[in-house]
């Protein structure tokens, strides 16, 4: 039985749809009871620049600060630098807003000052305003790759963004030797609930899942996922292809608790998506979050659904 009426949550994230349901997540659990391991296998250097890409959609999504209609990005961003970057026949095909940059520039300095990315990416959430405690899945630098049947191996942001996912997977694998933090071996080890975003398995958090020690002490909590698959789609991004490639079969919330398997102590899917998914009790709901209420009312039934059945 959990210890308080709000339990310890760890949720693990990867990019706009993990960040959505977290922004809820956040607005309903009290100060102190949530945390994010945000994968970190997106990261990469551009520009000269480490630039995280997920770890920032959910900084800037929590902070109040995100696009939430394009889903990427801040609000109200300008591209001046990137047109001057074209003009000088730099790389473009990866859109840096200007103020963007300035978290990029910031991370920078203070990676080269000595700090670690959980400090920095502390420190960066606390100028924001972000309450919750958000965690990269590893200090060290990994890189998720994809392996396309045309027999090239791209990094993730080469084969999403340049290749805008054309190239068929083949195989996702995760570049580096990835260790476990404190910050997130004593976070796990406080929880009382996993939960697992609507994010990419396969690119998201099974990145996340491979950090030694992470695994494990998933396995010795209750842990609920949430769909991101609604209706045989993808809310957003290439998930659906990449399951047909990858296990041949069709996508859909099943195809998502096969995945995780023994993990999972139960799911909350789409409404309409319950009768694929066998041998776990499932709550349906609306699953697709246009707005901010709608994160908030998801993380709600979320919860309430996890003190009923599985806490």
């Amino acid at each position: 039985m959990i210890s308080t009426a709000s339990p310890k949550v760890v949720y693990l994230s990867g990019g706009v749809g993990g960040a959505r349901l977290l922004l809820g997540m956040s607005r309903v659990l009290p100060e102190g009871q949530l945390t994010a391991v945000v994968n970190t296998g997106d990261d990469f250097v551009h520009w000269g620049l480490r630039i995280c890409p997920d770890l920032d959609t959910v900084m800037y999504t929590l902070a109040g600060r995100s696009d939430f209609a394009r889903g990427w990005g801040l609000d109200g961003e300008t591209f001046g630098a990137l047109s001057l970057v074209q003009q000088y026949g730099g790389e473009d095909w990866f859109s840096l807003g200007d103020h963007d940059l300035g978290t990029h520039l910031m991370r920078n300095e203070r990676l080269g000052q000595g700090q670690t990315l959980t400090q920095v990416t502390r420190g960066l959430c606390g100028s924001l305003g972000v309450t919750a405690d958000i965690l990269p899945m590893t200090d060290a630098p990994v890189q998720t790759m994809i392996d396309t049947t045309d027999g090239r191996s791209l990094p993730f942001q080469r084969w999403f963004v340049q290749e805008r996912t054309q190239p068929k997977v083949a195989r996702v694998w995760l570049r580096g030797e990835p260790t476990p933090t404190p910050a997130v071996t004593e976070a796990l080890a406080a929880a009382e609930l996993i939960v697992i975003g609507p994010s990419n398995p396969y690119v998201s958090i099974d990145t996340i899942l491979q950090v030694p020690g992470i695994a494990d002490a998933v396995a010795r909590r209750p842990v609920i996922a949430v769909s991101p698959i609604v209706g045989g789609r993808a809310v957003k991004g290439p998930l659906a292809e990449m399951i047909a490639a990858l296990t041949g079969g069709v996508a859909d919330a099943g195809a998502i608790a096969r995945h995780y398997g023994g993990r999972l102590a139960a799911m909350v899917v789409e409404s309409g998506d319950q009768d694929s998914v066998e041998g776990l009790p499932v709550y349906s709901t609306g699953t697709i979050m246009k707005t901010p209420d709608d994160s908030r009312r998801l993380a709600e039934q979320l919860l309430a659904f996890a003190r009923e059945r599985v806490l």
